[in-house]
């Protein structure tokens, strides 16, 4: 019997009910959002293992409802929405998305997506796991947390953030092509702007000054980035 519990915010019910059918035939628990300026307290109240999320929203697009849950949460967060434009795509994972489905859609490219989603992240492998860390110096990042603790503070990170410092932390001080990092943080790089992972590295580089993190991500011309750990932090 499947117990994972998935939370759809969709505007439009008659989709919104037919998905939560589907899903229950499959024994999922479901629960479709009613008041959609409370998506954070429904989503706090049912606790679910994932989100299926439209971006066309009343008063607050799925962007900005992503963005609101990653603060507390890493579930997996799949967007379904009408929208099918390459930047769309691309802004739905940079908002912390983990996959992407147009509508029209097949249920049973919905439901593969799901258990992948699911597999990825609830099965026996990941179960098994203790919390995983990368401790550098007085710096230590917590993977599932999505935090970076130093001596006197902690972090809240975004996946895409959290991706980031993983891969050069855990290489430091080697340095991590522009091409690996690529590969981590999007599924299809084919839709990913060569700039975007520019912006994404400003905004890693951001946070970490405004905590006071001394260490820096340094940029290696042709070659791609590392992580440099300050004497004052080792």
């Amino acid at each position: 019997m499947n117990t994972h519990r998935i939370l759809i915010v969709e505007d439009d019910m008659k989709i919104a009910n037919m998905l939560a059918d589907t899903l229950r035939k499959y024994h999922y628990e479901v629960k479709t959002v009613e008041m959609f300026d409370q998506i954070i307290e429904e989503f706090k109240a049912f606790d679910p293992h994932l989100v299926l999320l439209d971006i066309n929203l009343p008063s607050y697009d799925g962007f900005y409802w992503c963005r609101q849950l990653r603060q507390f949460t890493t579930v997996p967060i799949i967007y379904i929405s009408a929208r099918s434009g390459e930047m769309d795509q691309i802004f739905a994972l940079e908002n912390g998305g983990d996959d992407f489905i147009t509508k029209p859609f097949h249920y049973e490219i919905v439901l593969a997506k799901i258990k992948s989603q699911l597999r990825r992240t609830y099965g026996e492998y990941a179960a098994k796991q203790e919390e995983r860390t990368i401790k550098l110096g007085q710096l230590t990042l917590y993977l599932e947390r999505m935090e970076l603790h130093t001596k006197t503070d902690q972090l809240a990170l975004q996946k895409k953030e959290s991706v980031i410092l993983e891969l050069l932390m855990g290489e430091s001080p080697k340095v991590v092509s522009r091409e690996r990092l690529l590969e981590e943080l999007w599924d299809d790089q084919a839709f990913v702007d060569e700039n975007t992972l520019n912006v994404n590295m400003t905004r890693v580089r951001k946070k970490l000054a405004d905590y006071n993190v001394l260490s820096t991500i340094e940029t290696v011309r042709g070659a791609g980035y590392r992580f440099v750990l300050n004497s004052q932090e080792v």
